[in-house]
């Protein structure tokens, strides 16, 4: 049986809080740059547009919450589907993951240099002086541009450094984004919010059946990240304890501030308004509140610019861990897996990979509107690797029904398995989650006039390399490498000082062959 190859080990340097906070960092930010971005497509429809993503949103966390905490490595969907599955799907999925892990850093570096930038009136510079034309690219923003890069490549510099530095890093300004997060609501709601606003704009101002797509299909990048809980989970103390209980709780959390933020920012302004601002949606909602808006506002542009620079950290990380994954299984050359000698990071991968974020920011500033540009790519890859990674969940209660589940999907019909087999739990929200995701898919390649081409095309590319170095390395193409997952899965067990689990696992183990054979 083939063994994964190893450039090195990941340390595991994450804590409980940690866990919290690269997945908050991803998914928790998310939400101040998606606001604007749906209100200029859903218009008064907003808030259901943030609601029909969220259903979907809270079944994709529900599968990640069983998946993580079951298979505590590195490689989160991708290694998901690789299990389930078989490799070439297992790439397939990390291909399309991966294209939004670069997105992501791409997108919320340039959201977070768009928050900073409001404090640029207040010195007398203003944004728009510094468009340009270049060639036949009309309105190339320098400033803003620099700006992004310059976040990238300070980004760059602490994941090399290390996971502790970089999650310590969340950790600060997640909880200063908390806060933040809790006063606005609060204030809003008890003092500016205006109900009959939100409702006259879904009356009047509903969109047509392509917008309102459209706009779901984008909200669904405020719920995208729950990965970087998994992807970290082999770096993380005691994962199938903390990882239950930290994405169970980031489900929720997120799921309300994103739906709270939608229907208070839709109470206090017209749609248009939230629309013109893609850049900073929610500091604008902070300074119409009364009494704490003349600070709130200036205060949530800070926040805002700190936490979407967080999102795009997890964006770094993810996309390191994941290629990590991908070479360590096979999927990628082994040049991929290599381990800084000093910090223990993937720093290879780090740094094309965000080589490969720097580009993409370069394309969508060449465009009209950047952000627009890189949210019309963002939900492809998620939507078309969560569909794999339900496959996979369904798949993997039937063929590994021995691996204990410290937390599983509800709603499942038992079915009769083989004699010495375990019952098969088979999971009816994986069928729904699906379903849901699929819907979402179909709204993106309808609807995304840049994603519906730049998605697949990435793909495609991704699978030229696949093919190329699977012919190489005398590799099959389409099956799959023979892997020992039984004994992969006591390392990890044992690597994360699970030892109950492990225990749980080597008595499913006997019972399936015989002691004698354990």
């Amino acid at each position: 049986m083939a063994e994964p190859a190893s450039g090195g080990a990941l340390r595991r340097d994450v804590t409980v809080w940690g866990s919290f906070m690269w997945g908050y960092a991803d998914v928790g930010a998310d939400i101040y740059t998606a606001l604007g971005l749906v209100a200029g497509a859903a218009m008064g429809a907003t808030p259901i547009a943030f609601a029909v993503a969220g259903i979907v949103y809270l079944l994709v966390g529900l599968a990640y919450t069983e998946l993580a905490s079951s298979y505590p490595v590195a490689g989160g969907g991708q290694y998901f589907t690789l299990r389930g599955i078989g490799d070439f799907w297992g790439f397939v999925c990390g291909a399309a993951l991966l294209l939004d892990y670069t997105i992501d850093i791409s997108l919320f570096a340039v959201s977070s240099s768009g928050y900073f930038n409001f404090f640029l009136p207040a010195l007398g510079v203003h944004i728009a002086s510094f468009a340009v034309a270049i060639g036949p690219f009309q309105g190339v923003n320098l400033l803003w541009l620099g700006e992004t890069l310059a976040i990238i490549a300070f980004l760059v510099v602490i994941n090399v450094a290390g996971i502790k530095i970089s999650s310590r890093l969340n950790e600060v300004l997640g909880v200063l984004a908390i806060i933040g997060q809790v006063v606005i609501v609060i204030f809003g709601f008890v003092f500016a919010w205006n109900p009959h606003m939100m409702l006259s704009q879904i009356e009047f101002h509903f969109p047509s059946m392509h917008n309102f797509m459209y706009g779901s299909s984008l909200a669904i990048i405020s719920f995208v990240g729950l990965e970087s809980i998994s992807q970290v989970s082999q770096e993380t103390r005691r994962p199938a304890t903390i990882v239950p209980r930290t994405s169970i709780s980031l489900v929720f959390n997120v799921l309300i501030f994103a739906l709270a933020f939608s229907v208070l920012g839709m109470g206090l302004l017209p749609w248009q308004v939230l629309a013109q601002h893609a850049g900073d949606p929610i500091a604008i909602v902070a300074q119409k509140i009364p009494i704490i808006g003349a600070v709130a506002a200036p205060m949530t542009a800070l926040i805002g610019g700190l936490i979407v620079l967080i999102s795009s950290n997890s964006g770094v990380m993810s996309a390191s861990r994941l290629t990590y994954s991908m070479s360590t299984f096979g999927l990628l050359p082994q040049w991929f897996n290599a381990v800084h000698p000093r910090f223990h990071t993937p720093h290879r991968t780090i740094l094309v990979f965000s080589g490969v974020a720097v580009v993409e920011a370069i394309f969508a500033f060449m465009t009209s509107q950047a952000m627009n540009t890189l949210g019309n790519m963002y939900a492809f890859g998620a939507t078309a690797g969560y569909m794999l990674v339900f496959i996979a969940l369904i798949a993997l209660r039937f063929k590994d029904p021995y691996t204990p589940r410290p937390y599983r999907m509800p709603f499942n019909f038992k079915l009769r398995a083989k004699e010495g087999q375990p019952p098969i739990q088979f999971p009816l929200l994986a069928v729904v989650g699906f379903i849901g995701v699929g819907t979402i898919l179909f709204e993106v390649i309808l609807t995304h006039a840049i994603g519906r081409i730049a998605g697949p095309a990435w793909i495609i590319i991704m699978l030229v390399i696949y093919f190329i170095y699977r012919s190489r390395a005398k590799l099959p193409r389409f099956g799959s490498m023979p892997r020992n997952w039984e004994d992969a899965q006591r390392k990890v067990l044992r690597e994360a000082e699970e030892y109950e689990l492990l225990s749980e696992y080597e008595a499913a183990l006997a019972a399936k062959y015989g002691s004698q054979h354990v």
